[in-house]
């Protein structure tokens, strides 16, 4: 009987050990916050968050065993306040157009680019002359959200004084809204629109996309002063990604692709 629970103690105490190394190769702990930003991040409150970002934080984690990333929801609104507020450690895929260089940073070069451009309806005539005058047109905008033809001012009360605007939290809204004309433009991240025609192929002939670009993001990522990791070894890591043949692939995936890497027929 002595010998049995002898060597259920040693079970236990086995396993005890076995699960303090396995917290402790899971790394330091950095935070990542997540708003709703597809195709970046889509409801990175929900259960099940999905997008590139948490694809990304689990790429890294299965790469490597310094740092362990994990998701931390905030807004559109709220996200460099609680940055600064040390909620969570960094955020990702921030343009330098978008205000946040008051908040004390760190900041990273992703080296990675997208666009937001105008889709409107496809009518008899209507060709890329429509999106030169853009005064007159019914804007359908997500809420929050910074544009380049707006002087990168997301407030909306100045947005509603100075242009014909209605404001929803989806870019397929907005498309649709378009469809319906009940909007004259959106204006969409091309990533997404990208992956937009992939899903609604019938949609692809009823949209007019401009060549025009409203802004190009030169996406950044922001880290709190005392991070647990700097902008340097994030770099580190994110290239060991790429010569893993992670990163690019991954990116692919979402229409996306790094200074001078051409995208993927598909």
């Amino acid at each position: 009987m002595i010998s049995h629970w002898r060597q259920l103690f040693r079970g236990v105490l086995l396993s005890a050990l076995l699960l303090g190394g396995v917290v402790q190769a899971a790394g330091q702990e950095v935070r990542v916050g997540a708003y709703h930003f597809p195709p970046y991040a889509i409801k990175p409150e929900s259960a099940t968050p999905s997008g590139l970002l948490p694809e990304l934080l689990a790429a890294l984690n299965r790469t490597q065993g310094d740092y362990h990333f994990s998701l931390v929801p905030t807004s559109v609104t709220r996200r460099y306040a609680d940055l600064q507020t040390a909620r969570f450690d960094l955020i990702l895929f921030e343009s330098p157009a978008w205000g946040w260089q008051s908040t004390p940073h760190q900041s990273a070069d992703l080296h990675i680019e997208d666009a937001e451009v105008y889709v409107a309806r496809q009518e008899a005539g209507r060709d890329q002359r429509y999106f030169l005058e853009l005064a007159d047109k019914r804007f359908a905008l997500y809420s929050g959200y910074h544009y380049g033809f707006a002087g990168f001012n997301a407030d909306p009360d100045y947005l509603k004084q100075h242009f014909k605007v209605a404001f929803t939290y989806s870019h397929d809204s907005n498309l649709l809204m378009v469809l319906r004309d009940r909007a004259d433009l959106a204006v969409v991240t091309r990533s997404y629109l990208a992956l937009y025609f992939r899903d609604h192929p019938e949609y692809r002939s009823q949209l007019l996309v401009s060549e025009r670009e409203d802004q190009v993001y030169h996406h950044r990522a922001l880290l709190r002063p005392q991070a647990p990791l700097d902008g340097v070894r994030l770099q580190h890591l994110l290239g060991e990604l790429k010569d893993a043949g992670v990163l690019l692939p991954l990116l692919q995936r979402y229409e996306l692709s790094m200074h001078g890497e051409k995208m993927a027929a598909h």
